[in-house]
């Protein structure tokens, strides 16, 4: 492939900034978009996470993804990226299979076993058994080394515009609705300050609104483990905060089931 295809423009010579200006007072901004979200991309944009051990590639990929829209988390091995994918949601995992610590295929495995959010595995042009296991892993495309950033770009478009185009943007239930492309929740019209945990909980129980959902769900759910010391407790504290971010409509939409889980209940549509 040629070089070009591996470059990156460096302003007055040197490396790219992709870090937003910060206003007086300290406030983020990113000239000519608003409004930004804490990494300087546009609010709801959406996210990837870029997984790969060789570092010059790596700022690549980062690269190319913001220069294109897309909020980046980067991960430079499997335990990076199974940790980074249980701590924030993603609308997409561009992840290489020859990757140290936890391999590309158990990763997308462990992925697939939680969440349906399309993957695109990187590989060698050479490892063809390698790319048919990722695909049996759940892979949903996959691109061969060396490739362009535009490429790269383009791929990650279209599968986040089938993502985004096969699930409800926003979950609604009486007067709450969650905002699942963009990660907010509003609740009377009223945008709340929410962590990501919290809103990942409230999600969970929306999806299925007059049904319990266990605690071992809501471990894969919102965590993406099946077992985890103090899973329960963990479980209390997120519902306790959320709650709380709910005011006094908390007790409302998130009801304690005894020895099973949690669930939120069928609301009416306000008149």
């Amino acid at each position: 492939m040629a070089g070009e295809c591996w470059s990156i423009p460096s302003p007055a010579g040197g490396p790219p900034s992709t870090s937003p200006s910060r206003a007086p007072g300290g406030s983020l901004i990113a000239r000519g978009r608003a409004p930004v979200n804490d990494t300087g991309q546009p609010a709801g944009a959406p996210r990837v996470l870029v997984v790969d051990d060789e570092p010059q590639i790596l700022m690549i990929m980062r690269f190319a993804l913001e220069t294109a829209g897309f909020d980046v988390v980067t991960a430079a091995d499997g335990a990076q990226a199974w940790s980074a994918f249980k701590q924030h949601r993603f609308d997409l995992v561009v992840l290489d299979l020859m990757i140290p610590a936890v391999s590309g295929v158990a990763v997308a495995e462990r992925i697939r076993a939680v969440s349906e959010v399309p993957i695109m595995m990187i590989t060698a042009l050479s490892e063809e058994p390698d790319r048919i296991r990722g695909l049996e892993a759940g892979a949903d495309d996959y691109l061969t080394k060396p490739f362009s950033p535009r490429e790269l770009t383009l791929r990650a478009q279209a599968l986040v515009r089938r993502w985004r185009g096969g699930r409800p943007a926003v979950l609604v239930n009486g007067e709450l609705s969650i905002d699942t492309a963009a990660h907010r929740v509003h609740l009377r019209g009223r945008a709340l300050d929410m962590p990501d945990t919290e809103a990942r909980f409230l999600e969970a129980l929306a999806r299925s609104p007059g049904q319990v959902v266990t605690y071992r769900d809501l471990l894969n759910q919102v965590w993406g483990t099946q077992d985890r010391a103090g899973g329960k407790d963990m479980i209390k504290t997120t519902a306790y905060r959320a709650r709380r971010a709910l005011g006094p409509h908390g007790q409302d939409y998130i009801h304690s089931v005894r020895g099973s889980g949690y669930l939120m209940p069928r609301m009416d549509a306000p008149r």
